[in-house]
């Protein structure tokens, strides 16, 4: 589980906004272009046998090209859409000369551009923006990537800036899996302009504008680190990218792919969701293969019900790795290597701070997540299968990624000699 997953998500590449659909091999659209055609042709026809009614047609004009703006290519519908404009196609959207970081997606249509322009408050109308790529031929010339824009460029000055090189972003590649302080060295890494010891600073002690920020993080007790709750992903970001920026930007991830619904799912079983959460880390950490996770969930859920110590090695671990760190400056934490095993997790010594991730010395739930889990492994987490009555497993070290399970401690020595644990 430690191999970074492949970026699918970095914006890259020219930006070449989607043909009209009369270009498409779509016979429907082929169909629908005609008729634009003709009921602007029609239209133009009605306007000049019928002068009185000019500014109606005008009008007309404007609104089919609107919605279907190849029209814009005949010489008298873009003269007519261009006096419609009016000043919308050369005036600034306003005078406020904060820079807003604006994103152009990989496939992106001139359309959409334009209409994420004016939601951003850059231009005043979005159709202007279209009304000069496509009459400014610049159709392709547009580059996907991230730009620094402002409300008093004019939309003339918005397209320049669309076609130079976009400014560099970062990549940050995240897995499931992850401890903060896993995230934190792996920021060390980057080329960021950030401050990565504020941005641990936040995610270990959160302040309420960002707890109240988020309904999920209602269940986070007092005191307590966003250990669980960083979602994981591909993010492009900004190389100025604040702390405060990117730790919501996580958090919004964790909001969109996990959500409400298991919180709420554990409030309806009357469970505790930051107890649901925490098992779920440990599920994280333990399991390879996905069939495994609701076993894995229900050994340690059998093991709970029947007052037995977890007895897991990654609790340990977290434990133990966290006193490493301690122990080194923070600008090293990026060559510390985390999760090695430890040859005798029982006997391993945690200061009183600690002590509730020492599962084999103690009974109960663990504190708190250790690393950020899975959708899969909340699942299994709020739906562990107890039917089998397992209370041990072990890896059976023979490439399968799997568990052998068993019921008693004599069925778990039988498998210990099986898998090669002792003679």
């Amino acid at each position: 589980m430690n191999t970074q997953r492949p970026n699918h998500g970095v914006r890259s590449g020219r930006y070449v906004p989607r043909p009209p659909a009369s270009s498409r091999g779509s016979r429907r659209g082929r169909i629908a272009g005609a008729v634009a055609v003709l009921a602007v042709a029609a239209v133009l026809l009605w306007g000049l046998t019928t002068i009185a009614i000019g500014p109606a047609v005008n009008r007309l004009v404007f609104s089919l090209a609107e919605s279907n703006p190849s029209l814009l290519h005949m010489s008298p519908v873009a003269g007519i859409v261009r006096d419609q404009l009016g000043s919308h196609l050369s005036d600034p959207a306003g005078t406020d000369p904060v820079v807003v970081h604006f994103t152009v997606p990989l496939g992106a249509t001139a359309s959409d551009v334009a209409r994420e322009l004016a939601q951003a408050g850059l231009v005043r109308d979005p159709f202007a923006v279209t009304y000069l790529v496509i009459t400014e031929g610049l159709s392709g010339n547009i580059e996907a990537g991230a730009y620094d824009l402002s409300a008093t460029m004019t939309p003339q000055a918005i397209l320049a800036r669309l076609q130079q090189a976009p400014v560099k972003t970062v990549t940050v590649q995240l897995r499931e899996g992850l401890r903060i302080e896993q995230i934190t060295a792996y920021l060390e890494t980057l080329p960021l302009k950030m401050d990565v010891r504020a941005f641990y600073d936040l995610a270990m002690h959160p302040p309420a504008s960002i707890i109240s920020a988020y309904p999920f993080l209602s269940t986070l007790p007092a005191g307590h680190s966003l250990e669980g709750f960083l979602g994981a992903g591909t993010f492009d970001v900004y190389q100025d990218v604040t702390p405060d920026q990117l730790l919501r930007d996580l958090l919004d991830q964790w909001q969109t792919e996990i959500g409400m619904g298991p919180v709420q799912a554990a409030e309806k079983a009357g469970r505790n969701f930051y107890q649901v959460l925490s098992l779920a880390s440990l599920v994280e950490q333990e399991a390879r293969v996905e069939s495994e996770r609701p076993l894995i969930a229900g050994v340690y859920a059998n093991r709970l019900t029947r007052g037995m110590p977890l007895d897991a090695d990654p609790t340990v671990i977290y434990g133990w790795d966290t006193v490493q760190l301690d122990k080194m400056p923070f600008e090293q934490w990026q060559k510390y290597v985390f999760w090695n095993a430890l040859a005798n997790p029982g006997n391993v010594k945690l200061p009183k701070n600690l002590q509730g991730f020492q599962t084999y010395a103690n009974t109960g739930m663990i504190p708190g997540p250790i690393c950020t889990p899975s959708l899969a492994s909340i699942q299994a987490a709020l739906n562990p299968d107890t039917k089998t009555d397992y209370l041990y497993f072990l890896a059976k070290n023979d490439g399968s990624y799997t568990h052998a399970f068993s019921r008693t401690y004599a069925e778990q020595l039988m498998n210990m000699r099986k898998y090669g644990y002792i003679g």
